[in-house]
């Protein structure tokens, strides 16, 4: 509970050393990072990466994409784990209406390989706004 450790992409390089504590995971960041806070990054990576994706082959290419994730770290009866991860999504996106924007950002949260990796033991949601 009171250790640190820290963190590198090794594969890319793209960062290096982030430091990694309990009380960033469990209490407040000052300026460190957690386990669920990469694990966000790569949801709303993968998510944005299939929505673009499915919008594109379906011959309506986003303008623009803005996602986010947030994942929820609770600690139960049964330990820690990570609950949910809800991803917020507004597009730009030339000829779709919402309902299809919408139904599209369903199909990438579903889709995306981070989502099947947490499917069944991550509550997922995403809400979907086209701009």
């Amino acid at each position: 509970m009171s250790g640190s450790g820290m963190v590198s992409a090794v594969s890319s390089g793209v960062f290096t050393d982030l430091p990694v504590t309990w009380v960033s995971r469990a209490e407040e960041p000052g300026g460190k990072t957690s386990p669920e806070e990469l694990v966000a990054s790569a949801h709303a990576a993968c998510y944005c990466m299939a929505l673009s994706n499915g919008l594109s082959k379906a011959g309506t290419p986003p303008t623009r994409l803005e996602v986010s994730a947030t994942v929820t770290f609770e600690v139960g009866e049964a330990g820690a784990r990570v609950a949910s991860s809800a991803l917020t999504v507004r597009g730009e996106v030339a000829g779709v209406d919402a309902a299809t924007f919408n139904e599209a950002a369903e199909t990438a949260k579903d889709g995306c390989p981070i989502s099947k990796a947490l499917q069944g033991n991550v509550a997922l949601s995403v809400e979907a706004t086209l701009a």
